[in-house]
């Protein structure tokens, strides 16, 4: 390795790096939060020479898997200083001598601590430098001054031709966006003459700001000429984990200081990917879920597993580690739940802990990493003690005081034990349990007549009528599905059919999924994600069907969302046929359906 053996030796019998100043900066945090010590790092590279100061070389590492860096000053004397400076907006300014550490007496050299690339939660994506103090100061070059996505900023050489969003014109000018296929964007200027400029601009908080990412390809018409474009530039930045870049194109007329441009946009060729990357956008890498919603940060990170699965992508795999690792602890009341988290996802609402326990299967399917799996054993073991035959003759309650017997409660259980026993080599014990929760589900009389779902039972065990929920009803189809795996029963799968076949003709106007709080608008935060939680297990009944029918009600879903419910930054909303409101639950739930018309990888 590149760093210096005497930097090693005293990293090696130091046990703390002095500094002579704290960061002068607020602390960001991403996958971690600045100042983490460089010895957690994942990996260490050098991608931009060092500096040589008076002898002294001063070097900045890089960690790509962290979205890191950490300066390193050697061959140094005592008093000689190293630090980091980071910037916000292309290098034009910055925030100075962030962990700024001495070499101590005896020393001859030091490091700082790890700073982030980027700031996901705040939308910023920065630059990095190392400086070094040694009887003079320098500083080395900035570190990945270009995005590199499907290929980097500057690029030539489009594959396929996508515009996203009507050109503008500007004195009989026309400035057109263009996306590939793969994500990457340019700008074209038509009917100009030479001396016109044409140009991208950048985001990455959808065109609040774009302080690093202004005129960048600015390229002029030349002299007799009446067209230019720009080269190609990425509009996700994975490396520093900055998901839902906007661009848009700008142009100026050579006579005019004025210009002109086009909407902001993302691309939107692969619909599946460019849905998942717009929910990213509100994911949290340092807390490792969607700000405000414990159970349907569950559904979101699984709808992001079934995408994975359903197009072999494997580019957003690494948030399944984090999500596990950073939310499976302890949490008190208000932190990130309504209810006190008391590790392994475990909480006094039994439907809020299934969720995660169907969504750790899932990361089981994906990775085939058994810990998942074994969560998931661990939280059906929780569920397990709610199951009570002394009311009602069985059922999981709802909550831990025993309020109520509902539908979500209990598909989500038969979902989740059939699972279980057709991942568990062997197993007895959950196939039993599943076949009598589907025994007591439809003896409960929960499925009505029309082969709809209600809510729950009444205190006298019957059905309370209250109202038919699309997740209800797919969380019906899955179950009996999953159990029609374990068993090969076939009347579970005829079921499934009915179950499906009423959900089209009941519960779709016009061909599109509705909910029923979908026409006032007056959904709710946990409404906004039923409708994709549905297509889930539609999606598992077209695949074990192999139903024309169904594929072609999962694809009208998708292309009435896509044509009717998203706007130029791809956000979908919550009404399939007519937009509505918009954020990162409908997002998801939008995400679900176009998985679902998207064929099996």
């Amino acid at each position: 390795m590149r760093v210096l053996l005497a930097l090693v030796l005293v990293l090696t019998l130091a046990p703390a790096i002095p500094a002579d100043a704290q960061p002068l900066a607020a602390q960001v945090c991403s996958v971690s939060c600045d100042t983490l010590d460089p010895s957690k790092a994942q990996e260490e590279t050098f991608p931009v020479p060092e500096k040589v100061i008076n002898g002294r070389r001063v070097v900045l590492h890089v960690s790509d898997k962290d979205a890191m860096a950490w300066g390193s000053i050697d061959n140094g004397s005592t008093n000689d200083a190293v630090w980091l400076d980071r910037s916000w907006d292309g290098g034009e300014t910055w925030d100075g001598l962030l962990g700024k550490a001495s070499i101590p007496s005896g020393w001859t050299g030091t490091r700082t601590l790890m700073y982030n690339l980027a700031d996901p939660a705040g939308h910023r994506r920065g630059l990095i430098r190392a400086c070094g103090d040694a009887a003079g100061v320098d500083c080395t070059a900035w570190v990945h001054t270009a995005v590199c996505a499907a290929a980097c900023d500057g690029s030539s050489g489009p594959s396929g031709d996508n515009q996203p969003v009507p050109s503008t014109t500007l004195s009989n000018r026309r400035i057109s966006l263009h996306i590939d296929n793969r994500g990457m964007a340019w700008g074209a200027l038509e009917n100009g003459a030479g001396g016109d400029e044409i140009w991208l601009d950048r985001s990455w908080d959808e065109g609040a700001s774009w302080p690093d990412g202004s005129s960048l390809g600015r390229t002029s018409v030349a002299s007799g000429a009446g067209a230019a474009t720009t080269r190609l530039y990425a509009v996700a930045d994975p490396v520093s984990k900055l998901y839902g870049g906007a661009v848009r194109a700008c142009g100026r007329a050579v006579e005019s200081q004025n210009g002109s441009c086009t909407s902001w946009a993302r691309p939107a060729s692969d619909r599946t990917g460019a849905a998942a990357d717009a929910l990213m956008y509100s994911y949290q890498p340092h807390t490792a879920w969607w700000l405000s919603s414990w159970w349907n940060s569950a559904v979101a990170v699984t709808t992001l597993m079934d995408y994975q699965q359903r197009t072999r992508r494997t580019d957003l795999r690494w948030i399944v580690n984090e999500v596990f690792e950073k939310n499976k602890g302890v949490f008190p009341a208000g932190e990130k739940s309504g209810d006190a988290l008391e590790g392994n996802f475990i909480s006094r609402a039994i439907d809020d802990t299934e969720w995660w326990g169907i969504a750790w299967i899932e990361a089981y399917d994906l990775t085939g990493d058994r810990r998942y799996l074994d969560m998931a054993v661990t939280i059906a073991n929780y569920v397990q003690g709610y199951w009570d035959t002394s009311t009602c003759g069985g059922g999981v309650w709802w909550d831990r005081e025993r309020t109520y017997k509902n539908a979500v409660t209990n598909g989500l259980y038969i979902r989740m034990t059939a699972a279980l026993h057709n991942r568990l080599a062997g197993d007895t014990v959950w196939l039993q349990r599943a076949n009598a929760a589907w025994n007591w589900f439809v003896g409960s009389g929960m499925i009505n007549s029309s082969n709809l779902v209600n809510d729950g039972v009444t205190g006298a065990c019957t059905n309370n009528g209250q109202t038919v929920w699309t997740y209800n009803q797919g969380l019906a189809i899955g179950g009996a599905l999953e159990l029609w795996r374990a068993t090969g029963d076939s009347s579970l799968l005829a079921r499934a059919r009915q179950l499906g076949d009423a959900a089209m003709s009941s519960l779709s106007p016009g061909g599109i999924l509705t909910e029923s709080c979908d026409p006032a608008s007056t959904c709710d935060d946990n409404q906004k994600q039923f409708k994709g939680i549905f297509m889930r297990y539609f999606m598992d009944l077209a695949d074990s069907t192999g139903d024309a029918s169904y594929r072609t009600y999962a694809q009208q879903q998708a292309d009435s969302i896509w044509r009717n419910d998203r706007d130029s930054l791809n956000r979908l909303g919550q009404r399939w046929a007519s937009g509505g409101t918009r954020d990162w639950r409908t997002q998801a739930s939008a995400l679900g359906a176009l998985v679902a018309a998207t064929p099996p990888g």
